[in-house]
């Protein structure tokens, strides 16, 4: 995905959403806006756009939806928290930081898949992740390569200060400054990675995604009153949604590669990168998801992390700020304060036929 600009996101979450920009009002109403950005996952959204299935569904309701295509991730992020959209795909530490963080209540509509090795530490040699004790690393600063360098780093009982610093680059100049002799290690994500693996016989990959299952969630995120005034806009979008994940798990051709090229690579290149996703194309696998005993661990360690980063949200006392709620009626956080929600109910409609 594109996570550029994630420092300047996390300024206005930290106080200018809160304080100027207002959520989207709940209503009853028949038009619905969603924005998404390029990134594997997220490439059904531009196709239901583009294939008709997304009004075919909407139609269906009675409703009319928009899918609009933002080529800055975080700024459709802003954008969704500003009001500008009733839904934004989005991760999970995302979610918390920006929207939820700045109080606007979220709700997790769709888990469509977590990364599964997409987002990697590289080390250039040869060695392993404790090797990187002492060295600086390049990434984006307070993004999830941020969050990935320090679960890698605490799973052999390392942490941040036991390096030479982290230097914030952003994804644009990540290839061009691990070609420098200064550049020792770097945490990006694909394109990036395979990229870079493939082009360095020197470049090692010593942790990736694919170490922590689960806890790097790809979502269709939307504003909670507008789903609960208006339950045909979940619906309509839930059930696009899983038709086109048919198209996708029977292996479309068509369906793939329209979604290869619309991200900017080959038929080739998109399925090597759907193979370090785990994509939840069965309903009843998100829900599996959503209703995980580990889903609040990991909403836990997410917090802990921003907290400590300072990106939780303006004032946050603790990193039990911002309310996190689960299908099962159980809450992380302040249950006094939810603003975020893993909501199964349209995704086991889903899977109970029912939509």
């Amino acid at each position: 995905m594109t996570k550029t600009n994630i420092l300047s996101a996390w300024a206005l979450s930290l106080g200018v959403l809160g304080a100027s920009l207002a959520p989207a009002q709940a209503e009853e109403k028949t038009e619905f806006k969603v924005a998404w950005s390029i990134y594997v996952g997220w490439m059904p959204w531009g196709y239901l756009e583009d294939s008709g299935i997304m009004d075919k569904w909407a139609e269906k309701y009675g409703i009319d939806v928009e899918i609009v295509q933002i080529n800055d991730y975080v700024e459709s992020i802003n954008q969704y928290t500003a009001g500008a959209f009733d839904g934004v795909s989005a991760t999970n530490m995302d979610t918390l930081s920006i929207p939820s963080g700045g109080g606007v209540d979220t709700t997790a509509l769709i888990i469509g898949d977590y990364s599964n090795g997409n987002d990697a530490v590289i080390l250039k040699g040869e060695g392993t992740i404790e090797d990187l004790a002492g060295k600086p690393v390049n990434l984006v600063e307070l993004s999830v390569s941020h969050y990935l360098l320090a679960r890698g780093l605490d799973s052999v009982g390392l942490a941040e200060r036991d390096l030479d610093g982290v230097i914030n680059t952003s994804d644009a100049d990540m290839i061009a400054a691990y070609a420098t002799d200064d550049v020792q290690a770097v945490v990006t994500w694909n394109p990036l990675v395979s990229e870079i693996l493939g082009s360095n016989p020197d470049a090692t990959n010593v942790f990736d995604s694919s170490a922590i299952p689960g806890e790097i969630l790809d979502l269709m995120v939307v504003n909670s009153e507008t789903l609960a005034d208006n339950p045909d806009f979940g619906k309509a979008l839930v059930g696009a949604w899983y038709e086109v994940m048919g198209l996708m798990a029977a292996g479309d051709e068509e369906a793939l590669t329209a979604m290869a090229e619309a991200s900017g690579t080959d038929l080739e290149g998109y399925k090597a990168q759907l193979a370090a996703t785990e994509m939840f194309y069965d309903p009843a696998d998100a829900v599996a998801q959503a209703s995980s005993a580990d889903l609040p661990t990991t909403m836990t360690n997410v917090a802990e992390f921003l907290f400590d980063k300072g990106i939780l949200g303006e004032g946050a006392p603790s990193a039990d700020f911002v309310g996190v709620a689960y299908p099962d009626g159980s809450t992380s956080g302040d249950a006094n304060n939810v603003k975020f929600r893993y909501d199964a109910t349209y995704m086991q409609m889903a899977a109970d036929g029912e939509l």
